[in-house]
């Protein structure tokens, strides 16, 4: 694992968050958001898309992270 990945576009309006650099595909799971997760289906990030419109106090993403010592 290379460490956790966050960018934002500005442009695009698009925050995506990396834990795991692996090959993967993007699964839409509600409006505007997206898990990525690879073929046996661990979940390796996420998407939000028109992230400036969404209220981020309210914002949930329905995820379950689990954090495994190095």
């Amino acid at each position: 694992m290379d460490g956790l990945k966050a960018w934002y576009d500005r442009e695009g309006d698009l925050l995506e968050v990396v834990f795991e650099d692996t090959p993967a595909v993007m699964e839409e799971i509600n409006d505007d958001m997206f898990e990525r997760r690879t073929t046996d289906g661990r979940v390796v990030g996420f998407m939000v898309m028109n992230f400036s419109k969404h209220d981020r106090e309210k914002l949930m993403l329905p995820l379950t992270v689990t954090v495994k010592a190095g």
